[in-house]
């Protein structure tokens, strides 16, 4: 696929061209028959003598006359034949300039020309983003949410979505950097052009549009203009993820198998389940242990996407499940199905409600899993409920009612997004804690919280080279012993330790799980660590300065520099 764009700014000139082509010519010609005119007609001089006006003095009286700021008859008073042309000219010049004004008028205000402007604004702000960014495509509720945390994460981001009032809204977000926005089919490959594919500083594209199929053509766009590009996509059905899956997209999303998932591991592993959730939440929000789901029979209210996928992963875990569904014949529910939306008392008693251990509000209207949950505690207060939330806007509401388990969709997709962008050891730390079980889990609990602050931790990794760890490297390759406990000492006292927990060292294919302080480091060890806020700066010191890192490791200070060198070789 060849594309072609046409520049913003050639668009620009060439509709300003055509569209005052009429009112450019009606000017050029009404200046050419004034100037004309009184270069032919003959006037008469101080001295009584026949005198013709030059080209120059006729233009330039006609350029102030034009324009009704007045004149004086230079060189010499005019003759009668001179005014009356002057009249003619005045009223002639004068029209001229009304239908021009109107025409730029009307051209200012042309949806065209200020369509042509914005790109042009846009595409030139995003040539100025010199920095590492993400292509964001779609700024719903998810796209919103994903862009925020980018930025506070010290990330740059530039969006596109289909509908203006989204990037009026971005406009109005006060965020920690610039994000550009335009309003654009995110599907076009011509729009991923202009918003910096090609860039060298673009490093990935996030689809989140709320269409599979847009998606699915911005994948294939971002794979075949660049294929190094990272891609990473939702997909809200089975056959999308598949497609999408299938010509290389990095990673593929489904918010309703995910949530499923986490329900899944939260039956089974309560403490696994609770580190996934606290290392993948969003940056400084509470750290907060939540009550684990019952095991015994459970309620499912709505069999879409978002109900097949609960159903599937529950019985996969030995639960049992009464689905209540207003079209079981459309949305192809099988076995036991109450017909109902789960809003109505009796529609939950013939479910079972009054002895069911967990409740499921997972339709698409939230209005309507508000009142199948406040119906439901009514019946049963010790039912653990949860709800599916489906706009961003309704926190407040949802809060309120106090659920034991929200599946917000927009924050489910955040959070694997943030995830695989800022900390991409971080998967390969949730898939090796997985196998080791809950017992591992159980004991790492204590340790997160204890290095938190009863925050989400910090989560960051560490680069073992010349670029992000200077004086380590230096030191490995000198010979030097280092070890994991060197960098978590605090580069202040190296008799304390920095309030953080090493996560996994990838050495090449190998992994070490919750490596001990003791583990050497190598040079080319990426390293994940999680802890207190601060803590990641501090160790920055020790990585990038030799004289930190000759501190933890011995205790020794030296002078550090030519000049303290040379001083304490004098002084010695």
């Amino acid at each position: 696929m060849l594309i072609r764009p046409q520049q913003p700014n050639y668009k620009v000139v060439s509709l300003v061209l055509r569209r005052m082509r009429a009112p450019l010519i009606v000017l050029i010609s009404a200046y050419a028959v004034s100037v004309l005119g009184l270069v032919l007609i003959p006037g008469v001089d101080d001295q009584g003598q026949p005198w013709q006006m030059s080209f120059f003095h006729a233009f330039y009286f006609v350029s102030y006359m034009a324009t009704t700021i007045g004149f004086g008859e230079i060189p010499y008073p005019f003759t009668d034949a001179q005014r009356m042309w002057t009249t003619f000219t005045v009223y002639l010049t004068v029209i001229s300039w009304l239908y021009a004004i109107g025409k730029i008028l009307a051209l200012a205000q042309d949806p065209a020309l200020q369509r042509a402007v914005i790109e042009n604004r846009f595409i030139r702000n995003v040539r100025q983003v010199c920095d590492p960014f993400y292509l964001v495509c779609g700024y719903g509720d998810t796209g919103s949410l994903i862009t925020k945390a980018l930025t506070q994460r010290g990330l740059r981001a530039v969006v596109i979505d289909i509908k203006q009032d989204r990037i009026n809204e971005l406009l109005l977000t006060e965020l920690d950097v610039y994000v550009p926005g335009l309003c654009a089919d995110a599907g076009d490959p011509n729009t991923l052009h202009n918003a910096g594919l090609k860039s060298p500083f673009c490093v990935g594209i996030l689809a989140l549009t709320n269409s599979d199929h847009t998606n699915l053509e911005i994948a294939i766009s971002g794979k075949l203009l660049k294929p190094s590009l990272r891609v990473i996509c939702r997909a809200e059905t089975d056959s999308t993820q598949a497609n999408m899956a299938s010509f290389g997209t990095d990673h593929v999303i489904n918010p309703f198998e995910a949530f499923a998932e986490e329900m899944a591991t939260a039956l089974h592993s309560p403490e696994l389940h609770m580190i996934l959730d606290w290392l993948t939440q969003l940056p400084q929000t509470s750290l907060n242990r939540h009550k684990p789901p019952p095991q015994g029979h459970w309620i499912l209210c709505g069999y879409g996407r978002f109900g097949r996928s609960m159903e599937q992963h529950l019985e996969h875990q030995g639960v049992s499940t009464t689905i209540v569904e207003a079209d079981p014949v459309g949305t192809g529910c099988e076995g036991e199905c109450i017909v109902g939306k789960g809003t109505e008392a009796v529609t939950l008693l013939a479910a079972g409600v009054k002895n069911a251990a967990g409740i499921v509000a997972g339709t698409n209207d939230d209005a309507d899993n508000l009142s199948i949950l406040m119906t439901a505690k009514a019946l049963n207060p010790e039912l653990y409920t949860v709800a599916r939330q489906n706009r961003r806007s309704n926190d407040m509401i949802f809060e309120a009612i106090s659920s034991d388990h929200v599946m917000q969709y927009s924050e489910v997709v955040t959070l694997k997004v943030l995830a695989l962008v800022t900390t991409p050891l971080l998967y390969d730390f949730l898939r090796l804690l997985r196998q080791q079980g809950n017992e591992l889990a159980r004991e790492l609990v204590p340790q997160i919280e204890q290095v938190s602050d009863s925050i989400v931790p910090d989560i960051w990794t560490l680069h073992i080279n010349y670029k992000s760890a200077l004086a380590v490297t230096h030191a490995i390759e000198n010979g030097r012993t280092i070890r994991l406990g060197h960098l978590t000492s605090d580069p202040r006292d190296r008799q304390r330790q920095l309030r953080c927990l090493p996560l996994l060292i990838r050495r090449g294919d190998e992994s070490i799980l919750l490596p001990e302080v003791n583990e050497r480091i190598e040079a080319g060890d990426q390293v994940l660590l999680c802890g207190r806020y601060g803590s990641h700066e501090l160790m920055k010191w020790t990585l990038q300065n030799h004289n930190a890192l000759r501190y933890v490791e011995t205790g020794e200070t030296r002078p550090d520099g030519h000049v303290w060198r040379w001083f304490a070789r004098r002084r010695s």
